[in-house]
């Protein structure tokens, strides 16, 4: 449609226009054959060169009005082509600017896939991370619920041990039993192996027992110096206070260890 309204309008600027030389030379002769037949009118009306002559003048009439309604045909045709051809640029003009548009639109959200994937792989490296710790976290709770539950066990019978063996050495001692070994005994261990061994404590029992009192014996040595052995020497409130005193050490040891496994699992 474009290139026919261009043809169009080139036809139009080479064509010469209605009013050219040539018709003008044409409406001349024109009126020159009617002012010779105006002349002959008057001698022969009724001749046949009057009657051409007429026919010749309403040719020129039609041929002169014709050329002027092509005229405006043309002419409106041309304007008409103008206008399509203005609104076709128009529409060119505004398709390449969406087109601009639109790229910028895709190279900015070709930035942002961009930026997301290099986000994505960052977080993917640090889940995997994160995994393998946590992998590794799980397996050191596992041996310290392990070594949680041995350490309980343990100063859960310690603690049993040394309540049964102060329950019956109360009641040994009550009645008077072993002061004879007590009073020889040399030292606080010695005492309370003879007065365990006196009493109806079971040998594992008496055995774990001495080698705690025997423990704390070495701690104290260590920290402040070993108590005097005649101290202890037919003393066997002293054997119960010290068995109290280990109690006392098994079951905070106890508390301790559980506090700790509680707040592990809540880590």
């Amino acid at each position: 449609r474009l290139q026919r309204c261009a043809t169009t309008a080139s036809s139009r600027e080479s064509a010469p226009p209605p009013n050219s030389s040539a018709m003008k030379m044409m409406r001349a002769l024109l009126s020159a054959t009617a002012l010779t037949a105006l002349r002959a009118s008057d001698a022969a009306d009724a001749s046949p060169i009057g009657k051409v002559l007429e026919l010749i003048s309403g040719l020129q009439a039609k041929v002169i009005k014709e050329g002027e309604a092509a005229q405006k045909t043309f002419a409106e045709y041309s304007e008409w082509c103008e206008e399509q051809s203005k609104e076709l640029h128009h529409e060119i003009q505004t398709g390449k600017q969406e087109v601009q548009d639109l790229q910028a639109g895709i190279n900015q959200q070709a930035a942002k896939v961009g930026t997301l994937s290099a986000r994505l792989e960052k977080v993917t490296g640090e889940l995997a991370a994160d995994e393998a710790d946590l992998k590794e976290a799980a397996k050191v709770r596992a041996k310290e619920r392990e070594a949680f539950a041995a350490t309980e066990k343990e100063l859960a019978q310690t603690v049993d041990t040394i309540r049964r063996a102060i329950a019956i050495l109360e009641r040994e001692t009550a009645a008077g039993a072993s002061m004879v070994q007590l009073k020889s005994a040399g030292s606080l261990a010695q005492a309370l192996g003879v007065l365990l061994q006196a009493s109806k404590v079971s040998t594992a029992d008496a055995s774990q027992i001495t080698a705690l009192l025997q423990q704390r014996s070495d701690a104290e040595d260590r920290d402040a110096g070993a108590p005097a052995a005649d101290a202890y020497e037919g003393h066997s409130d002293g054997i119960l206070d010290t068995l109290n005193d280990l109690l006392d050490d098994a079951e905070g040891q106890l508390e301790a260890a559980r506090e700790k496994e509680t707040k592990d699992q809540h880590a």
